[in-house]
This record gives C-alpha cells, structure tokens and sequence, in this order.
C-alpha cells in the first residue's frame, strides 16, 4: 500500500464504514497516536505501519475493533500542545506518544489516560515516571537513547575523518532537556579526542542553514547531530548543508543516512513502534501502565553511506566497514 493511501485510510476511513459498521463504533476500543513528525514524512509512514501491524499481529485492527485518532506534530511544540488537548478530549482508553518530546503536554493534558511513550531518553531523570522497573503514574514505555551514547558519535566521526579538530554539534535550543545532556556527554569525551567542540543551538530551518554557514569556516571541521524532533523534520535541509560545506557529519539514526547523510549510530525507532502495539495490547486488555516496566533498546546500530564518504574524499577505514551494521552503497 503507498503512504498516501495508508495515511488517508487512517484518517478518513470511517466515512466509509457501513450504518452498521458506524453504529457500532462507540463500542469500539479507541487508541490515540501523538506522532512527533509530519504526515507526509516516510519515517512517519514506517512507524504508524509498524505500531498498526503490531496491533493486528495481537488482535486489533483498526476500523473493525479499534479506532485510531491520529495527529502529526510536525517537530513543532505548539501543535504538541494543542494536538495533546485534542487527543485527550475524545477519550481515548490509551495514547500512543511518538518521541520525548511530545510526553510533557500530553502528562500536562492527562495523569488518568494510559500512556505509552516510544524513542524517549532519561524518562526518570525527565520526571515522567518513577522508575523505569515500576514506572508509577499513567505513563510507560521505551527509551531512546542513554545520552553517553553520544561519545560514540565523536568516536565515528573521528575515525571517518582523523583530521577534524573543530566539530560542531547542533541541537535543539526548544528543547534543552534533549540537546544539554547530550553535549554535556560529547564534552566529556571531547579532550580525549584532540577536538573543540562547538554548540550550534537552533530553532528553525532558518537559524539551522544560519548556524551551520557560520560554523564551517575551516578545513578541519565536522559535524554532529544530535537527537530532536527539530532535527528529524528537517533532516533534508541538514544533509544538505553538510555536503554543501563538505562537512563529514554523524546523525543519531538510521534514516539521516538513507536520505544521503554520512553515518549514524543509534537505536532502531521502527523496533519500538512494533514493541509498543503490544503494551498498548496489554492496556487494553486490563494492565496498569504503571506496572508496565520502561523498556530500553535492544540494539544499538551503526550505518554507513559510501557515496556519501566517497563524496567527501573519505578513506573508509576497515574498522569502520568492520563495525558497520549496514552499509548503503
């Protein structure tokens, strides 16, 4: 199915449900979905397909015993807010929330609704749960990341690119609970690696093409992105100023790299789509969230885009191709 087919299959299938169908649907279970990206974003696509084929894998399909209110937050906190208000308002038995970012207007919105988080780092230390064994409240879920997870990206970069000596990190300056830890991890490690490390925090596409253009001004410079919404939806523009700059560059995730960058190491974010339909499963069928323990990632993976490298001038070194869990050729 294509993803316009499948999204406005989400969205406007009900019109077409029999009478029969139709007068059945306040019997139905209702499922709310906050998605941190926009509709038309293909990373959304294969996480909504991924959170939905879980849930028919345990019994559940939209449409005939399950109704799915979805909203697209595009990155922007402002529709976090509003879609979050809007989502708790049609009642829904549990809400699905799609990244950290989207989790404080949703607890703001409801403490009695079920809700389970994906991809969000340090839920304990973020407030929103008492402990990740037993997580207390309406809320639970699964990790993204351990922000020490940001040395290894100064640690690929400077294998891929031995001579870089000034790196800039570019993170979300909205929200600081994303972006501080995660620089604070890479200045840690940044002596180690003979590197100055430069914040380059941003707001928009405008102070991001705005940063970066002031940024590379050297020989020796490269770049790192951290994890945000802001960086997703706006991955494109980033990957393009990277190469435009002939900056070697690091991203969090895996779908930077497909859409040309250079290198990721994360966590897979589909995963946790599909392992989320099932707590969603157990809420429906009479679990507490706050029983529910916070689930970290499984796995963490490092991809490689060999035009990208060769683009660059970039000797990949063996050990990189070695420790390289996918490479795009």
């Amino acid at each position: 199915m294509r993803r316009r087919d499948f999204i406005t299959l989400l969205g406007g299938a009900a019109a077409a449900w029999p009478l029969a169908v139709r007068a059945q649907q306040a019997a139905m279970r209702r499922i709310g979905v906050l998605m941190n990206l926009s509709a038309d974003d293909p990373e959304s696509f294969a996480r909504v397909s991924a959170f939905v084929q879980g849930l028919q894998e345990l019994g559940w399909t939209d449409g005939r015993n399950v109704h799915i209110e979805i909203r697209w937050g595009a990155g922007n906190p402002e529709l976090f807010r509003r879609y979050s208000i809007e989502l708790v308002a049609h009642n829904p038995e549990v809400i699905l929330a799609a990244a950290g970012a989207v989790v404080p207007p949703l607890l703001e919105a409801t403490r009695s609704i079920p809700i389970v988080f994906t991809q969000t780092p340090d839920p304990v230390g973020a407030g929103y749960i008492s402990s990740l064994a037993r997580p207390g409240g309406n809320a639970t879920g699964f990790t993204q990341l351990e922000f020490g997870v940001s040395a290894k990206w100064l640690e690929l970069l400077k294998q891929m690119a031995p001579r870089v000596t000034r790196v800039g990190v570019l993170r979300d300056a909205i929200n600081a609970n994303l972006g501080v830890p995660q620089f604070a991890s890479l200045q840690a490690v940044a002596a180690s690696f003979a590197v100055e490390l430069t914040p380059i925090g941003v707001r928009d596409a405008t102070e991001i093409e705005r940063g970066i253009e002031e940024f590379a001004r050297g020989r020796n410079d490269g770049l790192i992105i951290t994890a945000s919404p802001l960086t997703a939806v706006h991955r494109d523009l980033i990957i393009s100023l990277a190469a435009k700059h002939h900056l070697p560059a690091v991203y969090p995730f895996r779908y930077f790299v497909t859409a040309g960058g250079l290198m990721s190491y994360g966590a897979d974010p589909i995963d946790q789509y599909r392992r989320a339909a099932g707590y969603v499963d157990r809420i429906l069928r009479g679990e507490k969230p706050a029983d529910l323990p916070v689930q970290t990632p499984v796995k963490y993976e490092t991809v490689l885009n060999l035009k990208t490298a060769r683009a660059l001038d970039l000797d990949v070194p063996p050990s990189v191709l070695v420790r390289a869990d996918e490479v795009i050729e």
